[in-house]
């Protein structure tokens, strides 16, 4: 499927049980509803499904060519150009298989050996396990929150953290899984303090084409001179296009010092990167905007339709403010039994209802009693998501 809304609206939960796909595994629950993984059930846009099919005409399953390689890096640089306002050299761009490996050399060789890591909470549960098996420690830097502003950075306490000798911040730029989109301001001045300790922010921007409700994206390495020593950028077009079985991404370079070190080590990582991925990537970034638009509109839509059954069916669920991904943050923690027990709502709701969602402590112990739930299906899908939870949830008030 690559479609116009009133397709997306016809989709049926037994046809997308249908698929290949985790996030709709029926062995799971027999009638489950995915809204957990961070894909969505649109497909892709003409242009890149043309790209891909026409890959696999031409047989292009061995490894990817230097000007197939350089036509992605030309896109990319000219989507950061006209949609961020960031030039950056095509040089500059480097290959990956996915943002996780990105994240893996920003750790082992972008930062310094054996420093702890920064991960303001809640954050996307990789960045959480990932410096672990790595051998670093792993700080968690709850965010501040206020309930009209939404979520901020605690940067007295990343302070803190990297005087005391943490060596890497991990930001996921936008949220995820608050669904936040970064002021300027608010990324110059993380970038001043980080800068001023040493030490480095592995920014990952693989929702930035997700922006919604006029919100703007700002990358990280592009707002000042310290920004770009000290920030290590990922990316890649697989959130935004649901290209993400094709193993895909891109690294972004903004400094001296990680040239040459990319340059040491681009052998080791560089291959990653499918012939599939590169040509729908390409794909995406140049001819992918019109689908992109369509699909943002409709999310917009669909988190309205959210708000408005959430407050019919479970008032006393609160849902953070969404600026920009199909990911969103809610707390049901007064939906815990009276005894005030801490309850697991995403076992709870697989088990009751067969909605599944990611449960709130994955992503930190700021997480407890919340989910992210995925809303990128059919509006009809996600009224019967929220009718479920709240059948499940509703003796419990």
């Amino acid at each position: 499927m690559t479609g116009e809304p009133d397709e997306w609206d016809a989709l049926t939960a037994d046809e997308l049980r249908g698929r290949a796909s985790a996030k709709w595994d029926p062995t799971a629950h027999p009638e489950v509803l995915g809204a957990w993984v961070a894909e969505m059930d649109f497909g892709t846009a003409p242009p890149v499904l043309e790209a891909w099919q026409r890959s696999a005409r031409d047989l292009e399953f061995g490894y990817a060519s230097p000007a197939m390689i350089a036509e992605l890096t030309a896109a990319t640089a000219r989507w950061y150009a006209d949609e961020y306002g960031w030039r950056i050299d095509t040089a500059d761009v480097a290959l990956l298989p996915d943002v996780i490996a990105g994240l893996q050399v920003a750790i082992t060789d972008f930062s310094a050996p054996g420093a702890a890591v920064i991960v303001p909470t809640p954050a996307y549960h990789p960045f959480l396990f990932v410096p672990g098996a790595l051998g670093r420690d792993v700080i968690e830097v709850p965010m501040l929150r206020d309930e009209r502003a939404g979520f901020s950075l605690d940067l007295g306490r990343i302070d803190a953290e990297l005087g005391a000798g943490a060596g890497l911040v991990i930001l996921a730029n936008p949220g995820n899984p608050t669904g936040k989109v970064y002021r300027r301001d608010e990324l110059e001045a993380l970038a001043d303090l980080v800068d001023s300790h040493g030490a480095r922010i592995f920014s990952d921007e693989i929702h930035a084409p997700l922006t919604l409700f006029g919100n703007r994206h700002t990358p990280l390495a592009s707002v000042s001179e310290a920004a770009a020593r000290v920030a290590i950028t990922a990316t890649s077009a697989s959130k935004a296009w649901n290209l993400a079985g094709l193993k895909c991404a891109q690294l972004i370079m903004s400094n001296d010092r990680d040239r040459e070190i990319w340059a040491r080590i681009t052998r080791l990582i560089s291959h990653g990167a499918s012939t599939p991925g590169i040509r729908a990537n390409t794909a995406a970034y140049n001819d992918g905007r019109e689908w992109l638009t369509t699909a943002r509109d409709y999310l917009e839509g669909n988190y309205a339709v959210l708000l408005a059954e959430i407050r019919s069916a479970l008032p006393l669920a609160r849902v953070a403010p969404l600026e920009a991904t199909y990911l969103c943050w809610i707390d049901l923690s007064a939906y815990q039994g009276a005894d005030g027990a801490s309850v697991d709502f995403a076992e709870l709701l697989l088990e009751q209802a067969g909605v599944r969602v990611n449960g709130g402590a994955t992503f930190g112990e700021v997480g407890a009693g919340h989910v992210r739930l995925n809303i990128a299906t059919s509006k009809p899908i996600l009224r019967e998501i929220v009718g479920r939870m709240a059948a499940a949830l509703g003796p419990r008030r």
